[in-house]
C-alpha cells in the first residue's frame, strides 16, 4: 500500500490564495472590492460580500472545494444588532450633548 504525504502548509496556502485570486478578482483584499476576510488559515478560507459567503477549502492532496451560500441567521442578527447599538450610541451621546449644553 503506498503512503499518502499530506500537503505541507505553505503550499496549501499558496493553492488557496491561488483559488482566491482566480474566483474573487486579483483585487479582492483591496477595501473597494467589497470583500471581507472573515476568517481563515493555512487550509480554509471564509469571505464575505453584502448577504454572500464563499468559503474555499484546501484538503490535504491540494484539492480546492469552494462553496458559496447566503450569510446564516446569526451573522444577519448580528448585523442588526450592531446597526441598533450604533444607534442607540448615537442617540446617548445626543442626550449627553444636549444635557451639558453643547446642543
Amino acid at each position: 500500500m503506498r503512503e499518502i504525504d499530506p500537503l505541507p502548509p505553505d503550499q496549501a496556502r499558496a493553492i488557496l490564495d491561488a483559488a482566491m485570486r482566480q474566483r474573487l478578482g486579483a483585487d479582492w483584499q483591496d477595501e473597494d472590492s467589497g470583500w471581507l476576510l472573515v476568517t481563515g488559515h493555512d487550509y480554509m478560507a471564509r469571505v464575505t460580500r453584502g448577504r454572500v459567503n464563499v468559503d474555499f477549502y484546501v484538503d490535504l492532496l491540494g484539492a480546492v472545494t469552494i462553496e458559496e451560500k447566503e450569510i446564516n441567521a446569526a451573522q444577519d442578527s448580528g448585523r442588526m444588532l450592531a446597526i441598533i447599538l450604533l444607534i442607540l450610541s448615537l442617540g446617548i451621546a445626543f442626550l449627553a450633548a444636549r444635557a451639558v449644553g453643547w446642543l
